[in-house]
């Protein structure tokens, strides 16, 4: 199974691919972590992308295809996927079925968390991040047990600098003016499922594992 997580930021993608990736055994690749990745081990297309980060612009899609894809090939064809942070636009998602078509795979389902502008805009004001593990708390619907410490390995917790309401007002502009062409996309190729990412995580969890296994 191949399975595309869509959403804003904020509505909990990263959450909700670990929890499926554990529920139905399958491999959560995360386009962030793979970036980390690159970075920390200066690959060739780590340092490609460095050279972008470092000046403040996004990294080109070819270069964020490119990891993913790698990451991919690196798979057995017996391993399913969930896919996180990508693909986040048509030029992409393009790239990424043309690339499992080539080896005979192909996207079964994208689900996409749909959470209300002003849900999103709450969350991500008072999100908190872990340094090391990157777990994601929230100040007010899922505090830390410890103040300014991750439960799980003890890290010092931080606000990203866009995680302030006025930036997340533009961030989630762009992301809504960029994902529109995806979604209809993917909703031509009748893959799309709507799921609601308001309410609890286990809950969202659920909706999402009862609907895939529907549509199987």
């Amino acid at each position: 199974m191949y399975i595309i997580l869509l959403g804003a930021p904020g509505a909990g993608k990263g959450t909700q691919a670990a929890y499926l990736a554990q529920n139905l055994n399958l491999v959560h690749i995360a386009s962030g972590d793979l970036f980390r990745k690159a970075l920390e081990q200066n690959t060739v297309l780590g340092k490609q992308a460095r050279s972008y980060m470092e000046k403040g612009v996004l990294v080109p899609d070819e270069i964020t295809t490119k990891m993913v894809l790698e990451r991919l090939a690196a798979l057995s064809n017996e391993s399913g996927v969930v896919l996180d942070g990508f693909p986040r636009n048509l030029l992409q998602a393009e790239a990424l079925d043309k690339a499992l078509a080539g080896s005979s795979r192909a996207i079964d389902s994208v689900v996409y968390i749909k959470v209300s502008p002003e849900v999103l805009l709450q969350r991500l004001s008072g999100r908190w991040i872990c340094r090391n593990c990157q777990v994601p708390y929230h100040e007010v619907s899922s505090p830390p047990r410890v103040k300014d410490r991750c439960d799980r390995c003890s890290g010092e917790l931080y606000q990203r600098p866009d995680d302030t309401p006025e930036t997340v007002k533009k961030r989630l502009k762009v992301y809504f003016t960029e994902t529109a062409p995806l979604i209809d996309y993917y909703v031509r190729t009748g893959k799309l499922v709507e799921i609601d990412g308001e309410g609890s995580v286990e809950d969202t969890g659920k909706r999402i594992v009862a609907a895939l296994e529907k549509g199987r």
